[in-house]
């Protein structure tokens, strides 16, 4: 059996800070928000090193054959919950999505809630999806689904594809074919991101699309924005494997961390797929 890690416990105190210092930052320009920014920034840095650190301990040992067969079995179960974990998460806000656009937005239209709703909100408030009328008045437009949102779409489906075929070729021992899928996957990863970055220059500079953009500009940014977190750490994962692969880490039957990172990766898009298609499509 592996020794006991401390790793745990400074990944917990890492996202501790991140927390604070996320709620700290967001706060009014002054004092606290300075003070937030450095404490987010040490967060992130704290979780970096804990990132490398276990994941070192843990190629250490399992190059040192200090995993029996009941520990990888207690990876795979670990993964399977992680990404369970993943699936809630990104469920408590599509049904944020869910309960605003069939629900609250209905309710505050309706005939008997007239009076109180433009009283309360706004004397111009429509109850239509999505709510593209702010209280300030500004009008903004709703992101449409064709050009860069569509072109994304197709790039991480691809990178989907791409991952499953060098997996395939790490089965069958092809390691050419491997590390070349590998690589056109890790390409079409930073293409998704970089493209995501100029629609979200795109909204801020021309559709006057932002945070303070009312339920719908709060939903689409949380949405889009913890999805490309996710593919920028399922990046990361794709590029410490292509890493592993250069030092000969895996063999086809003894592969796990490629499995599970392929795991995640076809996770990121299936989630994509769903937010395509509600937050943008409907």
């Amino acid at each position: 059996m592996p020794s006991e890690s401390n790793w745990p416990i400074v990944g917990a105190f890492a996202l501790f800070l991140i927390a604070v210092g996320a709620g700290l930052f967001v706060q009014p320009k002054g004092l606290l928000s300075h003070f937030g920014g450095f404490v987010l920034l040490s967060g992130f840095i704290i979780l970096i090193i804990m990132l490398i650190g276990w994941f070192r301990n843990v190629i250490q040992e399992s190059l040192s054959g200090l995993y029996s067969h009941q520990i990888e079995r207690s990876f795979r179960q670990g993964m399977s919950w992680f990404i369970f974990s993943e699936v809630m998460f990104f469920g408590a806000f599509f049904g944020a999505l869910f309960y605003a656009r069939m629900v609250a937005v209905p309710w505050l239209g309706g005939a008997s809630n007239n009076a109180m709703t433009n009283e309360v909100l706004w004397p111009t408030f429509e109850a239509i999806w999505p709510l593209v009328t702010t209280p300030s008045g500004t009008v903004t437009e709703a992101m449409p689904w064709q050009g860069l949102p569509l072109m994304n779409t197709i790039i991480l489906l691809t990178s989907s594809v791409t991952l499953h075929l060098s997996q395939l070729s790490l089965e069958k021992n092809q390691r050419t074919a491997l590390i070349v899928w590998l690589e056109i996957t890790i390409v079409l990863a930073v293409a998704f991101l970089f493209y995501q970055g100029q629609e979200y220059a795109h909204a801020y500079q021309e559709m006057n699309l932002t945070l303070q953009s009312g339920v719908y500009g709060n939903t689409f940014f949380l949405l889009t924005g913890f999805h490309g977190l996710h593919v920028t750490l399922g990046t990361l994962f794709l590029i410490v494997l292509l890493g592993r692969i250069a030092f000969d880490h895996f063999t086809p039957k003894d592969h796990f961390a490629f499995q599970a990172g392929s795991w995640y990766w076809h996770f990121v898009d299936v989630v994509w797929l769903t937010l395509f298609i509600f937050v943008y499509v409907l």
